[in-house]
């Protein structure tokens, strides 16, 4: 609704007011191009009847900014709208990138406007609960989705109603794959993947009904649920527009209609999406104002920080939105990105598709390829991306430059493109080479400017999406090269719940030398905290049996007492042990939260009982006292009884019951002595899959954290564990063949070296191995020559002479090789003749301690 105070009296006019108003807050100095864009913008807006739209909008997120909620900078083609800029919907300026508003929404075609909005995933509740107090429960509503059945998923159902032993079924369905997130259909599976070759070829009539039951089925509606993010608002009750149902749970409406359907019977849809890196974004700016003292305005940084593309141009992107994953660290460090343009390009071209012209673009941005431009008019629209087209706007461009169509015609022809329409296209060219001819273009060139935007139509992505999204990506990059703990402590809080993506940040932490502290009973905290030395604090709530209440107790009780525990027996006398119980305070001393006062967790654990028991006397005497006549106040003294004599746990089973409670090794790794080899040795880290599918066979180092045996149907022993890396864990599967050579090494909490066959189901993966050795007897086996490392600025003259006396003492027959370093960068390699050595455990110690572990490397024998 419109204030009363407003002296506007419609939609329409209060819709420019407030344009107007925020266009002269956001730019005090204005141009001509600035005041036509935003003059066309508002006409087009009220002409098509979306400022009513504009308004509701602008409304809750603007509302949601002033709750102190996380709104992402804009989504999708709305950044491509300066309105939208002013009026507080998005935080990016479309004509700083090139954005274009046409590519939003399009005067020509008249379609509804779509705009998604991002809020932090722990707080979108609210803005949806804001929605409905403000426009009436019944006016809004979420919109119903239906989940269809993929190729997988209707195999085992047909599977299931025809009989067919679920071996078999497993036989089909673990080889069909998933690219990009999207399941292969059944038809694509048979025709791409060898291994199913036997289902396409089979004379088996239960097979053959298998498939062609489940072809019929594939993609049909499985079951209804909520749309994540769909939400409808209407005038009047929504039940007056669309009928409505309940989903899920008996309290969920939803309408009827899908999203498609709801936009059909002439309905605004809106998409409020939970976007966790924004939670993330905030959880590490409140860190930083409480550990540090400063205020991280994160709309307002330099966006020409040296230090934040830094963490790019070195692959340093854990935790950095969208730049994560494996091969995009790799290009990120060819490219060396120094703009933000660089970053949205990167962004747009890591698709299946243009991921081929990746290589191409970085190689144009050093020189090493020339740029050739088609004309020179596509210089100015294609420069920033070194000639390549990238973006959807780029082609919307050159067929307004080069044949001189409005934008809006433009765009009907890019989306003519994208959708091969054939006759359309022929169409098209003819209307495109004639208005190139016109614009003196010779006939031949505007043919291949625009058989070269055909080809790239079907690749190219949407810029105001990409630049919104970069802008995001180099937010956290920024809070990471800055502010280093904190943004890893609030990562490790918000995704607790994934344990690869959690073994993902320690190995992080690990890599940027910072410490990880256990829990601690004396500085208690509910999430991941940072301490005064820039080490990350274990979040006590996320160590099994301990909840936020305990931890609440926890603190609650510290404060009141004013003065650190001074024993496990101090602390059972103070907290309510009713709420930190006996599995509580087990939990709280495996994981380490105790150390600070004694570090004999095997002593500690041995009290746990006895502890608690003094502690509850203690506390009924309290509490005697306190309804005494004369009420003590005074603190009641007790003797505490002395820890049991028994021996301490060696470091080993301290991590494994670590582990037990906190389901990672905090404290260190039991991998970590085992660093080289795990850098020498493997082909692939648990964390890191995203190339698997190129790998018939892989090596990994790991330790096993758990092993279960099988009696299989020949009555051989065979084994299922899981082996944790660094990186992330991994499912295991050793066949009674393998299990009759190398089961014998089959042990939990062992490190040890894995050969075998991948397997890949989604994000997960699972070896079928063929050889597993322990770790230790690795070097011996497959080093077959080393290379040392020796830099300039880190090793002096006494650490060469050093080196040489090293590699004297363990003569052998392995060849040596020196590679200098310059400057961070890798020169001359020179080989050790006279100087071959036998490697040992011994000697990889020694040269490691002496040299650093990163400046070692062993080669194996393929």
């Amino acid at each position: 609704p419109i204030p009363n105070d407003s002296p506007t009296k419609n939609a329409e006019e209060y819709f420019e007011l407030l344009t107007r108003k925020g266009f002269e807050k956001k730019f005090p100095k204005q141009t001509a191009e600035l005041r036509d864009r935003l003059e066309f913008e508002i006409d087009s807006i009220k002409e098509m009847g979306f400022a009513g739209y504009f308004l509701i909008v602008q409304d809750f997120i603007n509302s949601a900014k002033g709750m102190n909620i996380p709104v992402g900078p804009g989504r999708g083609s709305v950044a491509g709208s300066l309105v939208a800029y002013v009026l507080g919907i998005t935080n990016i300026n479309p004509l700083e990138y090139n954005l274009l508003f046409e590519r939003f929404l399009n005067p020509a075609r008249k379609s509804m406007p779509d705009i998604d909005v991002d809020f932090a995933d722990d707080k979108r509740g609210d803005v949806i609960e804001y929605v409905k107090n403000k426009y009436g429960s019944d006016c809004v509503s979420q919109i119903i989705t239906f989940n269809r059945l993929s190729s997988k998923a209707v195999i085992r159902d047909v599977a299931r109603v025809l009989k067919i032993p679920i071996p078999t079924v497993n036989k089909i369905t673990k080889f069909i794959p998933s690219k990009f997130g999207k399941v292969y259909t059944i038809d694509q599976a048979l025709a791409e993947v060898p291994e199913l070759k036997w289902v396409k070829n089979s004379d088996d009539p239960e097979i053959q009904d298998l498939i062609k039951y489940a072809r019929v089925l594939e993609g049909m509606n499985r079951n209804a649920s909520k749309h994540a993010a769909g939400i409808v608002i209407t005038p009047n009750d929504v039940s007056d527009y669309v009928p409505l149902a309940t989903a899920v749970q008996q309290t969920d409406v939803v309408t009827q209609f899908n999203m498609k359907e709801i936009e059909n019977a002439g309905l605004l849809k809106m998409d409020f999406l939970g976007l966790r890196t924004l939670t993330i974004i905030r959880d590490t700016i409140s860190l930083v104002e409480k550990n540090r003292n400063i205020k991280v305005d994160i709309e307002n940084i330099p966006l020409n920080d040296e230090k934040t593309f830094q963490i790019f141009s070195k692959g340093q992107t854990t935790g950095v939105f969208q730049f994560e994953s494996s091969p995009m660290r790799e290009y990120l460090k060819k490219l060396k990105p120094t703009c933000l343009s660089d970053l949205s390009a990167m962004n747009a071209l890591y698709r299946p598709g243009p991921m081929e012209f990746i290589d191409d673009f970085i190689d144009r941005k050093f020189g090493r390829k020339k740029v050739i431009y088609l004309h020179l008019v596509l210089e100015t629209i294609l420069k920033e991306t070194y000639g390549i087209i990238v973006y959807q706007e780029q082609v919307i461009q050159i067929a307004n430059k080069v044949a001189g169509m409005s934008l809006a015609e433009a765009d009907i022809l890019r989306r003519a493109m994208g959708k091969k329409d054939l006759a359309s296209m022929k169409n098209q060219k003819v209307i495109f080479v004639e208005g190139a001819v016109k614009n003196n273009i010779p006939k031949r060139t505007a043919e291949d400017i625009f058989d070269a935007i055909n080809k790239f139509a079907n690749y190219g992505f949407n810029k105001s999406h990409s630049v919104a999204y970069s802008y995001i990506a180099y937010q956290t990059a920024y809070l990471k090269a800055h502010f280093t703990p904190e943004f890893l402590a609030a990562n490790l809080t918000n995704e607790f719940g994934n344990s690869n993506k959690v073994a993902t940040f320690l190995e992080d932490c690990r890599k940027l030398k910072i410490d990880i502290l256990p829990a601690d009973v004396n500085n208690p905290s509910v999430d991941f905290d940072v301490d005064s030395d820039s080490k990350i604090r274990f979040g006590m709530s996320a160590i099994k049996n301990v909840g936020k209440t305990a931890v609440e107790e926890i603190i609650k009780t510290k404060e009141k007492l004013g003065r650190n525990f001074k024993s496990i027996f101090d602390f059972c006398a103070n907290v309510d042990t009713r709420i930190v119980n006996k599995r509580t305070l087990e939990s709280l001393v495996l994981a380490g939260a105790f150390d600070s006062i004694n570090k004999y967790r095997a002593k500690l654990l041995a009290v746990v009982e006895q502890a608690l028991d003094i502690g509850s006397k203690i506390q009924n005497s309290k509490l005697s006292s306190e309804n005494s006549l004369f009420g003590g106040t005074e603190e009641i003294k007790f003797s505490e009884p002395p820890l049991p004599n028994i021996q301490p746990w060696t470091p080993k089973e301290r991590l494994a019951r670590e582990r037990e409670v906190t389901g990672f090794y905090v404290t260190g790794h039991p991998l970590s002595k085992y660093e080289v080899d795990y850098k020498s040795f493997t082909t692939i880290h648990f964390g890191e899959t995203e190339q698997l599918e190129e790998m018939d066979v892989v090596k990994a180092c790991g330790v096993i954290t758990s092993v279960k045996t099988k009696i299989d149907k020949q009555g051989r022993t065979m084994a299922f564990f899981t082996v944790d890396d660094f990186s992330g864990s991994c499912e295991a599967l050793m066949f009674s063949k393998v299990y009759e050579q190398y089961g014998k090494y089959l042990r939990e909490e062992e490190c040890v070296f894995i050969v075998g066959k991948p397997e890949s189901s989604g994000d997960a993966i699972k070896i079928h191995i063929e050889k597993l050795i322990p770790i230790e007897e690795v070097r011996e086996t497959y080093t077959e020559s080393i290379k040392i490392y020796l830099d300039k600025e880190k090793h002096s003259l006494q650490k060469i002479v050093e080196l040489k006396k090293i590699l004297s003492r363990y003569k052998g027959n392995i060849p040596v090789f020196i590679s200098l370093i310059n400057n961070g960068s890798r020169g001359r390699k020179f080989s050790l003749r006279e100087l071959r050595v036998k490697v040992t455990n011994d000697l990889i110690t020694e040269l490691s301690e002496s040299l650093g572990e990163d400046s070692l490397i062993l080669y194996s024998k393929r």
